[in-house]
C-alpha cells in the first residue's frame, strides 16, 4: 500500500538553558492514514470508527502503515542531538550485576541472576551446603534467541525437584510453551506444550502438573477474542493431545481467568474461577481420594478470596470478604463455606498481603503505600514486628515450612533493590546481596505528600528528585500513575528513572484511586462510572506539582502504560494545556471496543462495557481517548508506544489513536507512534530493547520541553 504525504509540519524546539532559549526547526511528514466508513450504531447513537481497518493485525495495509509511521517517528528520534548519550548513560548504569534472592528445590539452591546487560536473567544452581560460589548455569534464557525476543516465564518445580517445568514467550505474546526438563541431566522431556495462556504451573508430585489455557481462537491469535478458560491436568509421558479437562469445561458457565495450583503437603487441588479480574469463585478438591469431587468454598464472585496455607484439614484463607481491607480466616476442609469461617488475623485501616514460611505467617500491610510486616504463629500469636531497612517496599517473605530462614528484598524509589536473610525464629535480618551501583541514594530525596482532589478526596504522592532542587518551576518532570484493577504503585528503584533524576528530573508517582493501596474502596471508588475521580486524581497532582514549583506545564510529562495508558490517554484529551508531553504506553484508548479483543472483556468491572447500558455507553464515549480528540485543539507533544505483538491490550489502540490525533492536531507538537517489534505487553522485553526505548521516550521528552543538550551537561556549564 503507498501512503500519501501530507504537507510538512513544523515542529519548533525551544532550546538552551533557562536563560533564554534559542530555535531550532524540525520537519515532521506524517503518514495519510486512509478514512472508511465504519459506523456502529449503540442504543440509537451512531459512532464512527474510520481507522477500524488497523484492527487487522495480518493484513498488509497494516504492517505498511506500521512501517511508515516507525520511519517517520525514528527519523524524527534520529535528530535528538543527545538520544545517543542518553542510551549510553542508561547502558552504563544498567550494566551491573543483579542476583535474586536463592530458594531451594531437592538438591539443590538456586537464584537468578543478570550479569549487567544480558537480555534476560540467566537461572544458576549449586548443591544446598556447597559453596555458592561453585554455582553452575541451569538454564540460560539467552541461549533461546539471540536477540533475546524469547523470554523465559513461569517456572515449576516438581515436590522432590527431579523436574522443572517452564513456559516461554516468542515476542512477548501471553501464547506460551510449556517444557519439562530432567533437573539433574538439563535434558527436556516429555511432550512440548502449546498454546498456553494466563496460566500457572503447578505439579501434583512427580507425576504430571496442572494448567490453564483457552481454545485457540478462530482469526488473529494475537486479537481474537478468549474467554473460556479451562483446567487442564498434564500427565508425564503422555502427549497433549490427552491431556484432561479438570474444571471449567461447562459452556453455560464462562469462566474468563482460572487459576489451579496444589497445596504444598498435595493434599489439595485449589481452583480460582474468575469471570473478570476483580472477583473469584472458589473450589477445593481433595486429592489424597482418588475420584474425590470439587467442593465450593465460594459460588460467587463477590470478593477475592484464595487459600494461603493448610495444615492437614485446616485451611488459611486470605479474604476481603466483608473485609475491604483484607483479612485471614480459618476453617475445616470439610465444611469449607463462610458460615463455618472464624477470624485468624482481623481487617485493620491498612491493607494485608499475607504470605508463609518456615511455620509463620507474614503479614505485610501497606501503610500509605509503605510496607510494615507482622510475623504470627499458626495459632495467631503476634511474635513481632518485622524490622525493616527503612521506608520503602519489602517483598517476598515466602519460603517453604521446614525452612529456618528466608530472604526477602527491599527498595524504595532512591534504594536499588537489595536482599536480606531473615533468621524465621530470633526475627534477626542481614544484609545478603547488596548491588554495586554506579548511583548514590544521598543525593536524592524522596518525599510523600498529600494532596486535596476535585472532589475534596485526600491523595498520598510520593515526589522523587536529587537534594538541593531549585523550585523555580522549570524542572523536568515526569508524572506516572496508573489508577485501576486493585494495583498499588509502591516505592521501588528504576534504573531508568535514576538517569531521568540524574538529569535534575523530577518523578512523581500519586497513588490514585482505582489502586489497591487503601483497599477495595479505594479501588471500587475508581470503576466504570466513577472512573472519572481517576483523571481527576491525576490532573490534581499535576496541578499540585505546578502550584508549588517543583515545575511547570512547559516542563511536565504524563506517563503511563497499560491501564495507565488510558490515564494518560483521558487527561491528555481532558486537559491538553496541562502538560508539554504525553507519553501514552501500550493504552486502552478505545473504550467502546476493549472488550472485544483477547481477554478484555475480563476488565468489564473495572470499566463496564459499552453494551450494558446507555448510561454506560454515553460514560465510556465521554472519556475514551479515541473518540475524544478534537478539531482545533493543540495536544501535547505525544510519543505513544506499543508492541506489534501485545495480545494483552492490542496494539489496535494505539494505532487508531495516533491516526486520530495526527489528522486532527494543531499547532507545532509532534505525534509520534514508536511500534517496537517482535514485543508484546512489557513483560519479557530484552534489555537491549528496553534501553532503547527509554532512551527515546527521556530524549523525546526533554527535547520537546526545549532541551537540545541534557540538562546535567547544562548545569555543569552553569556552575563552570
Amino acid at each position: 500500500m503507498k501512503f500519501t504525504i501530507v504537507p510538512a509540519i513544523l515542529i519548533l524546539a525551544f532550546v538552551g538553558c533557562k536563560e533564554g532559549p534559542k530555535k531550532e526547526v524540525i520537519s515532521v511528514t506524517y503518514p495519510q492514514t486512509k478514512k472508511v466508513d465504519t459506523v456502529d450504531t449503540y442504543f440509537g447513537v451512531e459512532v464512527n470508527d474510520p481507522y477500524r481497518w488497523l484492527e487487522d493485525d495480518r493484513s498488509e495495509e497494516t504492517a505498511a502503515w506500521v512501517k511508515a509511521e516507525n520511519e517517520v517517528t525514528y527519523g524524527y528520534l534520529e535528530k535528538i542531538p543527545f538520544r545517543e548519550e542518553l542510551k549510553q548513560r542508561l547502558s552504563d548504569l544498567w550494566n551491573y550485576e543483579k542476583v535474586g534472592p536463592p530458594f531451594k528445590e531437592g538438591d539443590y539452591t538456586y537464584f537468578y541472576k543478570n550479569d549487567g546487560l544480558q537480555n534476560q536473567y540467566v537461572l544458576y544452581r549449586y548443591k544446598t551446603g556447597e559453596d555458592p560460589s561453585s554455582a553452575e548455569v541451569f538454564l540460560d534464557p539467552n541461549t533461546f534467541k539471540e536477540d533475546g525476543t524469547i523470554s523465559l516465564g513461569e517456572t515449576s518445580f516438581s515436590k522432590d525437584g527431579s523436574k522443572l517445568a517452564y513456559s516461554i514467550s516468542e515476542g512477548g505474546s501471553d501464547w506460551r510453551k510449556v517444557l519439562v526438563m530432567n533437573t539433574e541431566t538439563k535434558e527436556l522431556v516429555g511432550d512440548t506444550l502449546k498454546d498456553i495462556k494466563f496460566s500457572g504451573l503447578s505439579w501434583k508430585g512427580e507425576d504430571g502438573f496442572y494448567y490453564s489455557s483457552y481454545d485457540k481462537p478462530k482469526g488473529s491469535e494475537l486479537s481474537a477474542k478468549t474467554d473460556q478458560h479451562k483446567v487442564y491436568y498434564h500427565k508425564m509421558g503422555s502427549p497433549q493431545s490427552e491431556d484432561k479437562v479438570i474444571f471449567g469445561a461447562t459452556p453455560e458457565e464462562k469462566h474468563r481467568y482460572i487459576n489451579a495450583s496444589v497445596t504444598e503437603d498435595n493434599n489439595y487441588l485449589v481452583v480460582r474461577a474468575s469471570t473478570s479480574t476483580s472477583g473469584n469463585k472458589l473450589f477445593i478438591k481433595d486429592l489424597t481420594k482418588p475420584g474425590a469431587p470439587f467442593v465450593t468454598i465460594l459460588g460467587d464472585t463477590d470478593s477475592d478470596t484464595s487459600i494461603l496455607e493448610n495444615v492437614g484439614s485446616k485451611l488459611y484463607i486470605v479474604t476481603n470478604r466483608n473485609a475491604p481491607n483484607k483479612k485471614v480466616v480459618t476453617v475445616n476442609a470439610n465444611s469449607p463455606t463462610p458460615d463455618n469461617w472464624v477470624d485468624f488475623i482481623p481487617e485493620t485501616e491498612n491493607v494485608l498481603s499475607p504470605s508463609t514460611g518456615g511455620g509463620s505467617i507474614f503479614a505485610n500491610y501497606m501503610v500509605d503505600a509503605v510496607s510494615k510486616v507482622l510475623q504470627y504463629d499458626y495459632d495467631g500469636k503476634l511474635i513481632r514486628e518485622v524490622k525493616l531497612p527503612g521506608v520503602g517496599s519489602a517483598g517476598g517473605f515466602g519460603t517453604k515450612k521446614e525452612e529456618k530462614e528466608l530472604y526477602y528484598s527491599f527498595t524504595n524509589y532512591v534504594t536499588p533493590g537489595s536482599i536480606y536473610k531473615y533468621d524465621i525464629a530470633s526475627g534477626d535480618s542481614e544484609l545478603f546481596i547488596k548491588p554495586e551501583i554506579d548511583f548514590n541514594p544521598e543525593n536524592f530525596e524522596s518525599h510523600q505528600v498529600f494532596y486535596t482532589s476535585k472532589d475534596g478526596t485526600k491523595i498520598p504522592m510520593i515526589i522523587t528528585h536529587k537534594k538541593g532542587l531549585k523550585m523555580d518551576g522549570k524542572n523536568p518532570t515526569i508524572l506516572y500513575g496508573y489508577g485501576g484493577f486493585n494495583i498499588s504503585l509502591t516505592p521501588g528503584f528504576s534504573i531508568a528513572n535514576a538517569v531521568w533524576m540524574e538529569q535534575g528530573g523530577v518523578y512523581a508517582v500519586p497513588n490514585l484511586r482505582g489502586g489497591g493501596e487503601y483497599g477495595k474502596k479505594w479501588h471500587d471508588a475508581g470503576t466504570q462510572m466513577k472512573k472519572q475521580n481517576v483523571f481527576d486524581d491525576f490532573i490534581a497532582a499535576a496541578e499540585y506539582l505546578i502550584k508549588n514549583n517543583y515545575t511547570s506545564s512547559d516542563y511536565l510529562a504524563v506517563r503511563g502504560g497499560s491501564n495507565g495508558g488510558l490515564l494518560v490517554g483521558a487527561t491528555m484529551t481532558q486537559r491538553p494545556d496541562l502538560m508539554k508531553v504525553a507519553l501514552p504506553a501500550v493504552g486502552v484508548l478505545d473504550m467502546l471496543r476493549y472488550h472485544t479483543f483477547t481477554a478484555g472483556a475480563g476488565w468489564a468491572y473495572d470499566y463496564g462495557t459499552a453494551e450494558d447500558s446507555k448510561e454506560m455507553f454515553e460514560y465510556l464515549k465521554g472519556y475514551s481517548p479515541l473518540h475524544n480528540v478534537k478539531e482545533g485543539v493543540e495536544y501535547p507533544a505525544t510519543l505513544i508506544t506499543t508492541g506489534d505483538h501485545d495480545d494483552r491490550v492490542v496494539p489496535a489502540h494505539s494505532f487508531k489513536f495516533a491516526a486520530e490525533l495526527q489528522s486532527k492536531q494543531t499547532g507545532n507538537n509532534p505525534v509520534l507512534i514508536r511500534i517496537e517489534t517482535d514485543a508484546g505487553h512489557g513483560a519479557g522485553t530484552p534489555v537491549s530493547k528496553t534501553i532503547e526505548q527509554y532512551a527515546d521516550i527521556f530524549g523525546f521528552t526533554l527535547f520537546n520541553m526545549g532541551y537540545k543538550e541534557l540538562p546535567e551537561n547544562i548545569n555543569k556549564e552553569i556552575k563552570q
